[in-house]
């Protein structure tokens, strides 16, 4: 399996080269149809340069999802080990979750006549719910609005093509990832969904009920 490294802000030593090169063998264990790992290490100081940390990215590419895990430390090579054994739990999990499937067959059923899902758990997304995410109104209480640039929390925002899928192939994906959950496309009613875990193997679906309409090249 290849590997590519990319700093942002640090330099990659050949130590870190090495000890990269040998976590690869770990990964490629678990996944033997990656056909690349990508690392990415990010430099970050903070407060004029008296905080600083080191946050590590691991995506795993080959035949099939690609899989990403992360992590933040002080240092670059703990940070590693922890997105690595972060990468290898997902793996692992979504392991577990297929031979569990083959051994005890269940999940969402769709029935067409009646257009329900049975054998998982949905719930509509509420009116009020839609109006915040459609508005952008986050309510946030920080005490400290008077503070010119102050917030509290750092919101990260990403956009992606939309991807039309089976509920099944969701919950794959997610586990993957390694996130609670995973927006996509319905293929069996064309609505904007998002499944997210519950404890243990069960799992939940948020649907729209309005439909998304296929790009037009």
């Amino acid at each position: 399996m290849e590997t590519s490294i990319v700093g942002v802000g640090v330099g990659i030593t050949d130590r870190f080269r090495t000890v990269v090169e040998e976590k690869a063998t770990r990964i490629e264990h678990l996944a033997p149809r990656a056909q690349r790992v990508d690392v990415k290490v990010t430099h970050r100081a903070y407060h004029n340069g008296r905080m600083e940390d080191e946050t590590v990215e691991l995506t795993v590419n080959g035949r099939g999802p690609v899989i990403r895990a992360e992590a933040t430390d002080g240092d670059k090579f703990t940070a590693l080990d922890l997105a690595v054994d972060k990468l290898c739990e997902q793996l692992r999990r979504a392991k577990d979750k297929r031979v569990d499937a083959r051994n005890h067959p269940r999940g969402a059923k769709y029935e067409k006549e009646s257009g329900a899902l049975q054998g998982i758990d949905v719930q509509p997304a509420s009116a009020d719910v839609l109006h915040a995410v459609a508005t952008g109104e986050i309510p946030i209480v920080t005490g400290n609005e008077a503070e010119d640039g102050y917030t509290p929390v750092v919101i990260r925002t990403k956009q992606f093509e939309p991807e039309w899928m089976s509920v099944e192939e969701a919950v794959d994906r997610m586990e993957l990832v390694g996130h609670d959950f995973f927006l996509f496309i319905d293929a069996s009613t064309d609505h904007p969904s998002v499944v997210y875990r519950r404890k243990g193997w069960d799992y939940g679906v948020i649907a729209l009920s309005t439909q998304a309409q296929p790009a037009v090249a």
